[in-house]
């Protein structure tokens, strides 16, 4: 029961601070316009900056996974390690996380603090969406999910750098 009322307390400051976020101003898009960006991109992120974003959803698009996250939110680290307590994340002795995914929710939380560069966010962001794929809080699961999705992403890197490389005619 205590796990329950964290979750909840969880999400209620979540909620918080996204309506703490607004101008007050509307942003002219219609109630259509916006389901349609989001059943567009079908997961939302939160707390990232607009090129961490942009980056993040150009690989997940490029890695294109069976199962997309429902949420993918940086949290400082502080936000981060008390969320790991939460939901009672357990890392394998000698092994750090700076992504982790809650299978229930599909919501995948990176420690925006920890956030070393967008090929390691690539890496890594496979493995989670590994875990998803598979439904599966085991790593040798999500492994096995990520290894096609790192190839897709590797392969999209490859001709990204062939055509920075070829003079345009």
């Amino acid at each position: 029961m205590q796990r329950w009322i964290w979750i909840a307390l969880f999400s209620m400051t979540f909620a918080e601070l996204g309506q703490a976020q607004s101008n007050g101003k509307s942003n002219g898009m219609t109630t259509e316009e916006t389901v349609a960006r989001s059943s567009a991109n079908s997961y939302f992120v939160l707390g990232a900056t607009p090129k961490q974003e942009a980056i993040l959803r150009a690989q997940i698009e490029v890695m294109h996974p069976e199962v997309l996250p429902l949420r993918v939110i940086f949290v400082p680290h502080w936000k981060y390690l008390d969320t790991t307590k939460t939901f009672q994340l357990h890392v394998p002795t000698g092994y750090t996380s700076a992504l982790f995914s809650h299978l229930p929710s599909r919501t995948v939380f990176i420690d925006a603090d920890r956030y070393q560069s967008d090929d390691s966010l690539g890496y890594w962001m496979a493995h989670e969406l590994g875990h998803l794929a598979a439904n599966s809080s085991k790593e040798s699961d999500a492994e096995k999910g990520a290894r096609e999705l790192r190839k897709r992403l590797e392969e999209w890197r490859k001709r990204a750098a062939q055509k920075t490389l070829t003079p345009a005619s």
